[in-house]
């Protein structure tokens, strides 16, 4: 998120459009505030719930409610840790993500897994610290009636979630060939729940055929037509900025307090991806992010090592299985040594669970993995479906040839070709490798140069963007790839 993201906190805005008054809801610039209010209020169903239940559970409700404090102790942190458990549950299953493409009814069965794991989890919490115990009673009376207000609250969501009110008024300045890719790039509905285009002012030196939608002219003054036209961002998309650039106006806009963003920076922040085909180096030179300082490589370090080793410790048992199973198909080696390229174009060989046949590529050349691989064992088909055989690289991890979430550590001979065919393709060794990533969570398994390309542009969002709550926020969308088995191949 942007610093400016951050900087606006407000419940809503009022501006002065040329006498006209518009109010927008904002919270924050961008995707979060929707998320965020969503995340508030259903915090709030839980925290409910736990009241109601408790009335329920026993006679009376004030007088309830203050019998049970003074027999178990305060509510208000017993509340505090079911909501928090509650939305880490909804987020593990990808239920925060404003694309979400889901219909209701898998919204529904991811609402329900959701419920389940937050019971499971709650109760380990329970076990561990006894004094937030609410009783097993309360705690399923507060679970049914979470669940029923969740689905509730999600149907008004997203019942709600596309109405224009929601979005930034936009307006693109530029009706070329670079405009038509907001369309390309940002085609479906559900990417497009952030702004609206409002149209688009033609500029010099613009090609190819017109975007579609509404096309206007500036012969007022393009602050007179913001104005008029509400707009809140104007997206700067020429075709050819020598010797035609609207400095003058776009400055008088963005003086008046409207958001001027240059195209590519729209279309990163608004997909999530970096727009490689028009990409140019001195972007990347200019644009935030890229950390390498010592607090993050020491925050990102810790992380790696502390998620290693719980998953470690917590999949042990799945481990052996899979390992005697693995052993007893074939009689052949348990695990599979393979050169990856680490950071900084360093080899490494990375450690998994062996999931092909012995001698897979006897003839020595490196072959992209594909869907019904022949060469994919029956018991290596289940463990790359359900990624166990990812799990012997924590040892990676805790070498310190690899972090927890990073770009996928692709083998030596496909990067030589890539980074000839792809632009950038290096850059994405500027941080260590992951087990999973950004790409992994937003896009399907990639097994060709042109997925490769398409997962590069997750891959340098994650390098520019990089943080601990950005490594947190792939962890939990993790979980849900691993549970509904998506891009596994």
């Amino acid at each position: 998120m942007s610093r400016s993201s951050v900087a606006v906190v407000a419940a809503s805005r009022t501006a002065d459009y040329g006498g006209q008054r518009f109010v927008s809801l904002r919270i924050f610039n961008g995707h979060i505030h929707r998320l965020g209010l969503l995340a508030l209020v259903e915090a709030s169903v839980a925290v409910l719930a736990l009241h109601a239940a408790i009335s329920l559970r026993f006679a009376g409700f004030s007088a309830t409610l203050g019998a049970f404090e003074s027999s178990r102790g305060p509510i208000w942190p017993r509340a505090l840790a079911i909501a928090l458990v509650f939305v880490l549950a909804l987020a593990t299953l990808g239920l925060y993500q404003l694309r979400q493409r889901a219909r209701f009814t898998g919204m529904f069965v991811r609402l329900l897994i959701a419920m389940a794991l937050a019971q499971i989890a709650l109760a380990l919490l329970f076990y561990a610290v006894p004094a937030l115990d609410v009783g097993r009673g309360v705690m399923g009376l507060t679970g049914a009636l979470a669940f029923a207000g969740l689905a509730l609250t999600r149907f008004m969501f997203y019942r709600t979630v596309d109405e224009d009110f929601f979005k930034r008024r936009v307006l693109v300045w530029g009706a070329g060939a670079r405009a038509q890719a907001i369309g390309k790039r940002l085609r479906r509905r559900t990417d497009q729940r952030g702004f609206r285009i409002v149209g688009y002012v033609r500029a010099p030196g613009d090609g190819g055929d017109v975007p579609k939608g509404p096309l206007f002219r500036a012969n007022t003054g393009l602050l007179r037509l913001a104005l008029r036209s509400r707009i809140e961002e104007i997206v700067v998309a020429m075709d050819d900025r020598r010797g035609s650039f609207p400095t003058d106006e776009l400055l008088e806009c963005r003086l008046r307090g409207i958001q001027v963003t240059d195209l590519l920076t729209f279309l990163e922040r608004e997909s999530g991806r970096v727009s490689i085909e028009l990409m140019h180096p001195s972007w990347l030179i200019f644009a935030d992010g890229f950390r390498c300082d010592f607090l993050r490589l020491a925050t990102k370090r810790v992380f790696d090592v502390a998620v290693s080793l719980g998953i470690l410790v917590g999949a042990a048992p799945v481990a052996l299985v899979t390992a005697l199973a693995v052993y007893l198909e074939d009689r052949g080696p348990i695990f599979y040594r393979q050169w990856r390229t680490g950071q900084n174009g360093r080899p490494f060989r990375i450690i998994k669970f062996r999931s092909m046949r012995v001698n897979a590529e006897a003839d020595g050349r490196a072959v992209w993995a594909s869907t019904n691989d022949a060469r994919v064992t029956r018991v290596g088909a289940w463990i790359r479906r359900l990624r166990i055989d990812e799990l012997p690289q924590v040892l990676n991890v805790l070498l310190g040839q690899m972090s927890f979430v990073g770009p996928r550590p692709e083998r030596p001979e496909f990067v030589a070709q890539l980074a000839e065919r792809v632009p950038f393709y290096e850059e994405r060794h500027f941080v260590k490798p992951g087990i999973t990533g950004w790409a992994q969570v937003r896009y399907s398994y990639g097994a060709s140069a042109k997925d490769a390309q398409e997962k590069l542009e997750y891959d340098l969002y994650y390098v520019k963007h990089h943080s601990l709550a950005f490594d947190l926020l792939v962890l939990l969308q993790t979980v849900e790839i691993v549970l509904f088995r998506i891009g596994s191949r």
